[in-house]
């Protein structure tokens, strides 16, 4: 009958029923003398009823009570009154593991930590006689301090006498756990050593079988033996082997799957000998060192077993020996560190970040430049040759490079379509016409692991199945936006990404293709890759790391060191440096040019007139209408991220505009009054358009959301009306107008398959220059900006941002080639435009918004190297780079 609450038992108050077993009922009660929280067990009747039994129980209790140790729980007293026969407990705060594990596995740290604690209180007790005997979930339970064992040593009170196995299965008293799949029977049988089913006598190894029963299911959620019977569960825990535990749990460190393969030999010899044993193997894991390793299981000390490891340790030695004398006489010099610069191609341009990817076999080193045609395309050099020769059919060539495994193919994205091409000759092949894919990786099975665009997951596609599948998930706990730059290890099952926040924070992640699960390596890392023998290199904005890494336990093993000492180049944006790596470990990076300058006037000829910056790293410059402060982004040379700043000509002073660091920081479009400011800032992991009063009052206000892709505003009507901005549609860039005042959806300037970009409003508002590549390359049209009216090309051998003269009877824009052209503009009652004619070369490899005009269309403001260093920096490579890191 169950003890009402206010029963005393010897100074012992029941306060409340907290459970109850096999081993009798459990209440919680409370110590009067020392004035704690206690556990009190209630006995079965047979313990009382049976002298010879409750003789060794207290002789048992004796021995246990002993025992102290923070993961066993305590055993306090035991006693007798009307009958009732209790044991007195330490009191604990927690779940049973059983409990926990009906929601599912543990995670690996998890398994780990408490498979130590437990293996801890096992050789706190084998070390002092006791044996546990019934090691299982609902024996142990999980508090704030830990793993704690429960009903340490009481199993043997109702353990069988040795007899035979057939007779012990009849007699064996056991309580059936929750049933937990239908037909599958669970309970004390199923944490038996094979020698326990036999009914054979019980040792230590018993519990190490039984520690690595939980260990498996804490790792899997599952029992590693099944049954639909107690007869077919004996008889799989006897003579089967239970599934690999990374074949139910991907991510599981292989190490762990063998330590548990030993726990459950069938033979007690085959095991850990110790729980001192076991607790060092899971504690290697652990740490995973550098030079940590997994010993040979420590098998049975049989004579004849220990006079045959004798003698293979003795010839061993004497062969190693004999092998050391040989080498150190004739030892090969180390390899010697090598290095050697690739240039830019003759008539062609690197452009930033530069797209490459060193051959798997370490021999080819393939990347993007702008050829003459003033197309991208793909370079390929062998590291034997002294040139770089372009592979044709690749122009267009669009955010993705990547190697087949056995290094034959590139692959890459370009017009729609996922491509490869044959490097030892032959056109380009489709693989998948595919949505947008950035940076690639592609494994031995035909699998190919991409970003898409600069939002989302790492996508799946294959050669039989181009069906674009998801295969991470982001994480909303951890604020994740995107997965981008998958890399493939070794295995072909798992690999790498970077896991990108609201803030761009770079977060390097291991997944597997065979779970939706993932662990953080690397905290501010991106563009991962491994390299044999067991090195993680990744980038740190711009610093090259290498980092030890264990390819057994998939985790990183020791402390990361730079590689090279020069600054990469980098793009906090998207988290991409300019570097590859090849699996043997053929390095090639480029190196962060000075890019600081100082803004300049510049008159029609081209001629320096004078400095109006010191020098600096300035975004996008803009001048105001009234001509009196430039808006620009300045940037963190470290992390690339930046704010918006304003710089007052007269006074030569710059303030700061916005105050939230964010790639890409630019893009300021000023009101026709200088009054306020739009501006593009991705600062939640696309590029909002904010508006802002021009003298820092007020609030940003959000103008044009993101919505699925970024924005870009390009310029303000004169009449205050509308604003023009870019966003991309499918792909596709296209211009869009919103009404500033109205606000309200914006409208597509015009309905195209074709990308249209950096646009300007003419200062009467009736016309709208642009640039668009329906041609097959970027030249600059003019049309109405009322619907229905003409369209003109003006540019005539390509064309990027055009920008008119205060009276909008001149257009500037330059080409390719780097010229500042001039078109006369007459939009009176018919348009028309002249011939375009040069003025000046612009500084090499300028991009748009790195000049200005000013009013009258005598004077440019410009940045006299924008972009020279980012196309004129080399490639450098590295051969047997590990050299410096052991120096």
């Amino acid at each position: 009958m169950p003890l009402a609450s206010g029963t005393k038992l010897g100074p012992f108050e029941i306060l409340e029923p907290v459970g109850a077993g096999g081993m009798g009922e459990v209440y919680r009660a409370r110590d009067t003398r020392l004035g704690r929280d206690v556990a009190v067990k209630i006995l079965p009747e047979r313990f009382s009823q049976n002298a010879e039994l409750k003789q060794r129980f207290e002789r048992e209790a004796r021995s246990i009570s002993s025992l102290s140790h923070p993961h066993i729980c305590a055993l306090y007293d035991i006693g007798h009154q009307d009958g009732i026969d209790f044991l007195v407990m330490e009191f604990l705060e927690g779940e049973t593991l059983e409990h926990i594990l009906m929601k599912g596995p543990l995670p690996t740290e998890q398994v780990l930590r408490h498979g130590m604690e437990i293996a801890d209180a096992l050789e706190k007790a084998h070390r002092h006689g006791v044996v546990h005997r019934d090691l299982k979930p609902g024996n142990i339970m999980l508090t704030k301090s830990g793993a704690k064992l429960l009903d340490f040593g009481l199993a043997k009170l109702r353990a069988p006498q040795q007899v035979s196995g057939a007779a012990a299965l009849g007699e064996l008293a056991t309580e059936d756990r929750t049933v937990t799949a239908k037909g599958m029977i669970l309970g004390t049988f199923q944490y038996m050593a094979p020698e326990q089913l036999e009914g054979k006598e019980a040792d230590a190894r018993t519990d190490i079988f039984a520690l690595g029963d939980v260990l498996y299911e804490m790792a899997t959620g599952k029992p590693p033996f099944t049954g639909k019977s107690k007869a077919s569960l004996i008889a799989a825990i006897i003579s089967s082997d239970p599934p690999a535990i990374p074949g139910l749990q991907p991510m599981t460190p292989p190490a762990l799957d063998r330590v548990v393969k030993i726990c459950l030999a069938k033979d007690p010899d085959e095991r850990w000998q110790t729980a001192h044993d076991l607790k060092l193997e899971l504690k290697g894991i652990v740490e995973a060192g550098s030079q940590a390793s997994v010993p040979a299981p420590i098998v049975a000390r049989r004579k004849l077993r220990e006079r045959v490891a004798w003698a293979v340790a003795v010839a061993s030695i004497l062969g190693m020996a004999i092998f050391v004398v040989g080498y150190l006489r004739r030892a090969p010099v180390a390899p010697a560190l090598v290095r050697f610069s690739i240039p830019t191609p003759t008539k062609a341009l690197f452009e930033y970040p530069v797209l490459m990817a060193v051959s798997p076999d370490g021999t080819q080193l393939a990347f993007v430049a702008v050829g003459e045609n003033h197309e991208h395309l793909i370079f390929l050099r062998s590291l034997d040759s002294l040139t770089a020769q372009p592979l044709p059919g690749t122009e267009g060539v669009d955010s993705s490079l990547f190697w087949s495994p056995d290094s034959h193919y590139v692959g890459y994205y370009a017009d729609g379509k996922l491509k490869k091409i044959n490097v030892g000759g032959g056109t380009p092949e489709v693989i998948c016409e595919t949505q947008y894919v950035g940076r690639a990786t592609w494994n031995r099975d035909g699998v190919i692991l991409f970003n898409s665009g600069l939002s989302g997951p790492i996508y799946r596609i294959s050669f039989e199945n181009c069906a674009a599948k998801p295969v991470t998930k982001l994480d909303d706990q951890r604020h994740e936006v995107m997965h981008v730059e998958p890399k493939f290890l070794p295995d072909g099952r798992h690999f790498l990404y970077v896991a990108l926040d609201q803030r761009k924070n770079p977060t390097i992640m291991l997944a597997t293709l065979d779970s939706s699960e993932s662990r953080i390596l690397v905290r501010d890392g991106f563009t991962p890759n491994y390299v044999f023998p067991g090195y993680l290199v990744f980038a740190r904005f711009g610093t090259l790391m290498a980092q030890p890494f264990d390819d057994r336990y998939l985790r990183t093993a020791g402390e990361a060191s730079p590689l090279v000492h020069e600054t990469i180049e980098f793009g906090a944006a998207a988290a991409l440096a300019s570097y590859s790596v090849s699996e043997n470990g053929v390095l090639a990076y480029r190196r962060q040019g000075d890019t600081r300058s100082e803004l300049q006037w510049w008159d029609r000829k081209g001629k320096p007139i004078a400095a109006v910056t010191e020098l600096g790293t300035y975004g996008y410059p803009r001048l105001s209408p009234d001509g009196q402060t430039i808006a620009a982004g300045i940037m963190d040379p470290r992390t690339h991220l930046g704010d918006l700043w304003l710089f007052n000509i007269a006074r030569r002073t710059w303030t700061r505009f916005t105050f939230q660091p964010c790639p890409g920081a630019g893009f300021a479009v000023w009101s026709p009054d200088s009054r306020r400011i739009v501006f593009g800032a991705n600062r939640n992991g696309l590029s909002d358009i904010y508006l802002k009063n021009s003298d820092g009052s007020g609030t940003e206000e959000v103008l044009a959301p993101a919505a699925g892709a970024d924005k870009t505003p390009w310029d303000w009507s004169s009449d205050g009306r509308f604003i023009l901005f870019e966003s991309d549609e499918k792909n596709v860039q296209k211009l869009f107008v919103l009404s500033v005042e109205g606000r309200g959806k914006p409208t597509p300037l015009s309905q195209t398959q074709f990308n249209e970009w950096s646009a300007r409003f003419s200062p009467d508002g009736r016309w709208i220059a642009h640039v668009s590549d329906e041609s097959g390359r970027p030249e600059v049209y003019i049309r109405a900006f009322s619907a229905g009216g003409g369209k003109w090309q003006v540019s005539t051998a390509g064309g990027r941002d055009p920008q008119w003269r205060r009276d909008g009877k001149e257009l500037f824009y330059f080409t390719a080639e780097n010229k500042l052209m001039s078109v006369e503009i007459n939009s009176g009652e018919h348009f028309e435009a002249g011939l375009p004619r040069v003025l000046f070369l612009m500084p090499e490899g300028s991009v748009e918004g790195t000049y200005q005009v000013s009013a009258d269309g005598k004077r440019f403001l410009i940045d006299p190297i924008a972009g020279k260093n980012e196309t004129l920096q080399p490639i450098d490579v590295v051969l047997n780079w590990t050299a410096a890191l052991k120096r």
